[in-house]
């Protein structure tokens, strides 16, 4: 584990949202593979290229996007760490959301899959429907909101620079996931861990 910062306080945070693919989940999502059928260009956002097509050729390629995440969704598998890390929170009485680029609908069912669905509540799983897709710090503001505390008091746990952005947008505290442990964004970060299962022991 490397601190940022002194993190004593935000680890005491009652008000935590987590990134879903690759955080909580083992990463599976080949996005490469994704952008050539989506016919995306190499390192372009996928949701931004799909917004800014023609209206009939959007809603087709959202299709197929769809049918991938679902595919994806229905073999994915929880992350080192997880459940005892969700169950830890919960038991402090933590609330706790998701902020996904990926629908709520695939949200939902993934957190079934990994057991996670009984500690999150389905209103607080915002999808890319439901908010503007990240790094824009809409969702992070409308579960502050829904919950009634300032987005400082927050935490945003993610494996991607997204999620680190969002956070630092909103002026939430950064919890940087990274298996590899590269930590390629120090500068969005203010706590970087190996896993989950280390996150859950610097709680304890």
């Amino acid at each position: 584990m490397e601190k940022m910062r002194d993190c004593n306080g935000m680890l005491r945070s009652r008000h935590w949202i987590f990134d879903l693919d690759g955080t909580l989940t083992v990463a599976i999502h080949d996005f490469a593979h994704i952008r050539s059928v989506l016919g995306v260009p190499e390192g372009s956002d996928i949701l931004g290229h799909l917004d800014a097509l023609p209206e009939g050729e959007a809603a087709r390629a959202r299709a197929i996007l769809q049918a991938i995440e679902e595919e994806l969704a229905g073999r994915t598998e929880p992350a080192e760490g997880a459940l005892e890390l969700v169950e830890l929170l919960h038991g402090r009485g933590t609330r706790m959301g998701i902020l996904t680029r990926n629908t709520r609908e695939n949200a939902l069912a993934t957190l079934n899959r990994i057991g996670l669905l009984p500690y999150i509540a389905a209103e607080d799983v915002l999808g890319r429907d439901d908010a503007l897709a990240k790094p824009d710090p809409d969702g992070i503001y409308k579960l502050a909101c829904r919950w009634g505390v300032p987005p400082a008091a927050l935490v945003m746990v993610g494996d991607y620079a997204f999620d680190l952005l969002t956070g630092r947008a909103a002026g939430a505290g950064t919890i940087h996931v990274d298996p590899a442990r590269s930590f390629r964004w120090p500068e969005l970060t203010d706590l970087a861990v190996g896993s989950l299962a280390e996150l859950a022991l610097a709680l304890r």
